[in-house]
């Protein structure tokens, strides 16, 4: 292929799903072992990613996350709760809500399989002028913002 050429767009949309397939093969060899199902390594990025944003993370939260009805979620959490994963606790602001927090232990154990994994993209986004970035980050967030449509239609 000449270099030159521009992509054709369908073929990003295939990298793109390859990434993604990658991406969940390797969370469910994270799974696997450490004793979890696939999705409670999806439940433990929704909560991670919560934090990060500064969201309540309350089962409510996390179910609608997953698409998950309120047993499916009691049944995640409970899970992970006993693999000392994940911890109950009180809101400081609101004692009658329950707050879901991510153990130490399930951090270090996230870094430890994942942490090289990120490096390595850290690694590649480095190779990028700024402005590639950014161009990166808005595709990125595009196709994020048509699959949550899509998933809510």
């Amino acid at each position: 292929m000449d270099d030159n050429r521009e992509p054709d767009p369908l073929h990003l949309v295939h990298l793109l799903r390859a990434v993604t397939v990658e991406f969940g093969l390797r969370q469910a060899e994270f799974a696997s072992r450490n004793g979890m199902h696939p999705t409670d390594v999806r439940a433990l990025i929704c909560l991670l990613d919560a934090a990060r944003a500064g969201e309540a993370a309350t089962a409510g939260l996390l179910g609608t996350r997953l698409g998950l009805n309120s047993a499916g979620t009691t049944a995640v959490i409970d899970r992970l709760e006993r693999l000392g994963h994940v911890a109950r606790i009180r809101d400081d602001h609101d004692r009658r809500r329950i707050l879901l927090r991510v153990e130490p232990e399930a951090i270090r154990l996230g870094r430890e399989f994942f942490g090289p994994l990120i490096d390595g993209l850290l690694q590649v986004l480095d190779s990028f002028a700024p402005a590639e970035r950014e161009t990166i980050r808005r595709f990125l967030t595009a196709a994020h913002t048509v699959f949550a449509a899509e998933a809510g239609a």
